[in-house]
C-alpha cells in the first residue's frame, strides 16, 4: 500500500480543485463533461440548437460530440472516458463489426454517415427519455400537461412572472404537446415525449415549427420573412460587420428563390438543423483525424489506433485533468 501524506497547502488545494470541478466531474475520478443540454433549447435567433453545437467552443476543439456521435450515448461516452485504453479499444472494435456494413474491414464514408444518423436518433431517445423521467412527477408512465408545465416553466404562482418571451414559449409548448398527443387522452406517453421534446427531428411537426416562427418573426403578416424580420431586434445590437455577414447568409444560405423573402421550406431551413449535414461533416472531420494513409476509407487499425477521437479512455482524460490543474494552479 502506497502511504500519500499532503501538506496542509497541497490538502488545501486539492480541496479547493474539487470544488472547482463538482459541476462537471466526479472528484475521485475527473471526466469530460457530456453535455446533456437537449435540441430544444433555442439559439438567439430563433432556430433550434444543432446537434453539434458544442463540437467547437471559443475556437477549441471539444471531443465530446466526437464520441457521442460514434457512441450514440451521453452515458456510454461518460462510462468510456473512465476506461483503461486496451478496454476501450476491445468495445470498439466489436462496435466496427456492427458499422461495417458489407463485412470487409473497412469503415467508407456512407457507413460511417449512416451511423452517425443512427447515434443522433438514439441520443434523441435518450435525451427525450431524462426529460421525461423529470416531467412524470407521479411516475405513472406519463406525462400530463400539468406535469410538463409544472417541470418547465414552475408552479402557477411562479408562472405570473413570466416574461412575454417565456409565456409564448408555454403556449407554443402548449401546441407541440397536444399535437404529440396522438390518442388524445391528455397525457404523452413515452413515444409520444420523444416528437413533443425534438419536434425539429419530426416531419409531422414542422409545420407548427413553422407556423410559430411566423408568429414570432412575421410582424406585417405577410406570411414571409424579410431580411428586417430575419434580424429582428438583434440588428440594433450588432455592427455593420455583423450586419453584412448576416445578410450574406440570409441571401445566399436560405432566400433559395433569391426573392428577398423566407417563405415555407426556407424558414425552415434556417430555423431546423439538417441532422444528415452535421452527419457528414462530422464524418470528413474524423476522416480527417484519422484516415492516415489518405486512401479515403478507414481501416479498423487506423480507427482503434486513434480510439481517443472515436471513443475517449482514461489516457485521453488524464490528459484533460493535468491540463486542469495546471490552469487552476496558474489561478491561484
Amino acid at each position: 500500500m502506497i502511504s500519500l501524506v499532503l501538506t496542509k497547502n497541497q490538502g488545501l488545494f486539492i480541496s479547493l480543485l474539487c470544488l472547482w470541478h463538482l459541476t462537471t466531474v466526479n472528484c475521485a475520478s475527473m471526466a469530460h463533461h457530456h453535455s446533456h443540454q437537449t435540441n430544444k433549447e433555442r439559439v438567439e435567433d430563433g432556430g433550434f440548437l444543432p446537434r453539434d453545437h458544442d463540437h467547437i467552443r471559443s475556437g477549441e476543439h471539444h471531443s465530446e460530440f466526437d464520441h457521442e456521435a460514434i457512441l450514440g450515448s451521453v452515458k456510454d461516452a461518460e462510462e468510456y472516458d473512465h476506461l483503461p485504453p486496451e478496454e476501450a479499444k476491445r468495445r470498439l472494435a466489436i462496435l466496427l463489426t456492427k458499422m461495417d456494413l458489407n463485412k470487409d474491414e473497412l469503415i467508407d464514408r456512407k457507413e460511417l454517415t449512416a451511423w452517425i444518423l443512427r447515434s443522433f436518433k438514439m441520443l434523441t431517445a435518450e435525451e427525450s427519455a431524462e426529460r421525461f423521467e423529470d416531467a412524470d412527477e407521479n411516475e405513472d408512465g406519463k406525462v400530463s400537461w400539468t406535469e410538463y408545465k409544472n417541470d418547465a416553466y414552475g408552479t402557477e404562482d411562479e408562472e405570473e412572472s413570466l416574461s412575454l418571451e417565456e409565456d409564448q414559449l408555454l403556449k407554443n409548448d402548449m401546441i407541440m404537446f397536444n399535437a404529440a398527443d396522438k390518442n388524445k387522452d391528455g397525457f404523452l406517453t413515452r413515444e409520444e415525449f420523444v416528437p413533443f421534446s425534438h419536434p425539429e427531428e419530426h416531419p409531422d411537426m414542422l409545420p407548427l415549427i413553422l407556423n410559430s416562427t411566423l408568429e414570432d418573426k412575421d410582424k406585417n403578416n405577410d406570411g414571409e420573412i424579410d431580411f428586417q424580420e430575419f434580424i429582428g431586434e438583434n440588428g440594433a445590437h450588432h455592427n455593420k460587420e455583423w450586419l453584412l455577414a448576416e445578410k450574406e447568409k440570409f441571401d445566399e444560405e436560405y432566400d433559395k428563390d433569391h426573392d428577398g423573402k423566407l417563405s415555407g421550406n426556407e424558414i425552415l431551413s434556417w430555423v431546423v438543423p439538417s441532422n444528415a449535414e452535421i452527419a457528414v461533416e462530422e464524418t470528413d472531420h474524423l476522416f480527417a483525424s484519422a484516415d492516415d494513409d489518405h486512401d479515403d476509407v478507414l481501416s479498423f487499425d487506423e480507427i482503434i489506433d486513434n480510439h481517443e477521437i472515436f471513443v475517449g479512455s482514461e489516457a485521453t482524460d488524464y490528459g484533460t485533468h493535468l491540463h486542469n490543474i495546471h490552469h487552476f494552479e496558474d489561478e491561484l
